[in-house]
């Protein structure tokens, strides 16, 4: 390989990637690994010789339920595996760079925010309301989109990043109970919402809400057991595309890093 080093490597007699992540990555004896589905596949550019693997792995800790995304290098001639494999002329870690393609799946009607489903081109973003750069992005997004509805379809799916913004928990909830009554509009004032993001007072946020965009919802409404499914549902669907940030983009089924792509197409007759 001449422009990408191993930063770590394990021999293997053969790859089995659920008995790999059993025996060389479950080290911790309080986690158990349920089972690891192989989301996909993809050849190294650099060299076809190592193949990525992506691997989501359900874990149990305790009566806790984790789903934890990882992608593992395979080089099929020298028989190794490698957990990191650095570009050396860009420098970039492939293990963050690697992402599945997006599946038809994902173009779900009840999830279209913004264009027409027979947009020529369709976007799926995974994000999260209090995420500065997502409060930047994706109401730009949305306006070109219903700027240019033929163009450009977008899909949104929730992604909260609790551990930094943990009142996204309540907001995505408010979020998916405004959409249910197809107030899709209202659901999307979340981005503008003022508030501290560290905040997990359901009741003060509700208030905020209200306060600020004279929308007022309940406690009742936002955890109704059919809201709660659909964002165990956008998890499911996060995990599964490997989204550890936001906003993730996706254009046309691939991932599209700098979130730019679709502006080549809109405005244009």
């Amino acid at each position: 390989m001449s422009s990408v080093a191993t930063t770590l490597i394990i021999t293997a007699g053969g790859f089995d990637l659920d008995k790999f992540v059993k025996k060389h990555l479950a080290k911790n004896p309080n986690i158990k690994v349920e089972k690891v589905d192989l989301i996909g596949k993809k050849p190294i550019k650099n060299d076809p010789n190592w193949e990525a693997y992506m691997a989501l792995m359900h874990l149990k800790m305790g009566k806790k339920e984790l789903n934890i995304p990882d992608v593992i290098f395979v080089n099929r001639k020298t028989n190794l595996v490698a957990l990191t494999l650095i570009d050396l002329k860009t420098g970039d870690n492939l293990k963050y760079k690697i992402r599945p393609d997006i599946s038809n799946k994902y173009y779900d009607p009840k999830h279209l925010i913004a264009g027409n489903k027979d947009a020529e081109h369709k976007i799926v973003v995974f994000s999260d309301p209090q995420c500065p750069f997502c409060q930047n992005y994706v109401p730009k997004l949305i306006k070109d989109a219903k700027a240019n509805p033929k163009k450009i379809a977008v899909y949104y799916y929730h992604a909260p990043l609790l551990q930094l913004h943990p009142v996204s928990d309540t907001l995505t909830k408010a979020m998916v109970a405004l959409h249910h009554k197809g107030k899709i509009d209202d659901s999307l004032k979340m981005y503008k919402l003022k508030i501290d993001p560290r905040e997990t007072d359901e009741k003060k946020i509700l208030k905020a809400i209200e306060k600020q965009f004279g929308i007022k919802l309940t406690s009742k409404e936002i955890n109704d057991k059919k809201v709660l499914d659909a964002l165990k549902h956008d998890k499911d669907m996060s995990d599964r595309m490997m989204v550890r940030g936001t906003p993730t983009v996706y254009f046309d089924g691939k991932h599209d890093e700098n979130r730019q792509n679709y502006k080549k197409y809109i405005n244009k007759k």
